[in-house]
């Protein structure tokens, strides 16, 4: 690495200004990342953790007016807002880094430190949206009972994570409960788009009625269940292309943080070394905004899709994704029967 930034040291550059002080010091957060504080304006203390949160807002909007525009289910809306909550509260947090201080502890001279509403919705709104995405998996096609139930049980879970977190203020729980509650929604929306599309693990009664069209000579309902397994083959194909783009950045965003946290020191200098622009590449926690909030939207986007496939309305809506690498995907709803459908950069007439 040393001698890569030897091979770069040419590079126009501006020298790096010694962290100080700014509109919203003093730093008071619970948490601190690894880029220094206020070296490129008074009025952000951590800025490129702070408009890397642009882009969760920009993805948040274009999946709101996606809803809108679709007649995407309701819950997914929700979802969206959320997610826009999650990048407005730590935009605002890296921008202060600021917590509320409560009174000296006794016999001593340290303060108390309560986080700040900022700094709990960065965090906590992660927990909240996810618990959104939970209701939306685990409660499809069940009874009105069951929902409510699942929803009170949601909200008591998110209550008492809130609450254990504020009491804990220990950043590792809070990233153990996301994680675990991830898996959770991830591994169940992947079973059930499995055995909901695939031809070999679908039900008994779907079963059933293709070998009565067969036993039947029902050429027209074998042809058309023919369509239907080629159209699911396509669409799991592609869902799984979703998924592991979607996991791929999300995952590769927690392990460039990991990075950061460990290597700190080294980072700094470095940055230093080269200066700015370019020592913003190296700015680990800002990537982790960016590739988190990618992979985000991508889980979002697939649950969308998943859930118009369960209310079989495979015909109906498309997955628009005609670049993998420069365009995020969108589910949209076809204008006509003949609409072309983009598919991974492919696209393909309706039938």
């Amino acid at each position: 690495m040393v001698n890569l930034l030897d091979m770069i040291s040419w590079l126009p550059s501006i020298p790096y200004q010694p962290a100080g002080e700014g509109y919203w010091s003093p730093v008071t957060s619970t948490i601190n990342w690894c880029e220094e504080d206020y070296y490129a304006t008074i009025y952000s203390a951590e800025i490129v953790n702070t408009l890397t949160n642009l882009l969760f807002m920009y993805l948040a909007f274009k999946g709101i007016a996606s809803c809108i525009r679709n007649d995407h289910d309701r819950i997914f809306l929700v979802t969206y807002l959320g997610y826009l909550v999650v990048g407005t509260g730590s935009f605002w947090f890296h921008a202060t880094l600021k917590c509320k201080s409560s009174d000296k502890r006794h016999g001593s001279n340290e303060t108390d430190r309560a986080p700040d509403p900022w700094q709990l919705v960065d965090e906590l709104s992660m927990i909240y949206t996810t618990c959104l995405m939970c209701y939306a998996t685990f409660s499809y096609n069940k009874s009105k009972q069951y929902s409510i139930i699942l929803a009170v049980f949601l909200i008591a879970l998110a209550a008492f994570i809130t609450g254990y977190y504020h009491y804990l203020q220990d950043p590792t729980f809070h990233q153990n409960a996301y994680a675990l509650l991830t898996a959770t929604v991830l591994l169940r929306a992947m079973y059930i788009m499995e055995t909901s599309l695939r031809p070999s693990l679908r039900s008994a009664e779907k079963k059933q009625d293709r070998d009565d069209a067969e036993e039947t000579d029902d050429t027209k309902a074998t042809k058309e269940y023919n369509r239907q397994d080629r159209r699911d083959g396509d669409i799991l194909k592609n869902m799984w292309m979703l998924i592991g783009t979607g996991l791929t950045i999300f995952l590769s965003g927690f392990g460039i943080w990991a990075l950061d946290n460990v290597f700190c020191s080294k980072l700094i200098g470095w940055r230093r070394q080269i200066g700015l622009p370019w020592g913003i590449l190296l700015e680990g926690h800002g990537w982790w905004h960016i590739m988190t909030g990618v992979g985000a939207y991508y889980y979002i986007v697939w649950g969308i899709w998943l859930r118009h496939c369960l209310n079989g309305k495979h015909d109906e809506y498309d997955l628009v994704w005609p670049n993998i690498f420069l365009r995020v995907p969108v589910v949209v709803r076809r204008e006509g029967p003949n609409k072309a459908s983009y598919q991974n950069g492919s696209a393909k007439k309706s039938m």
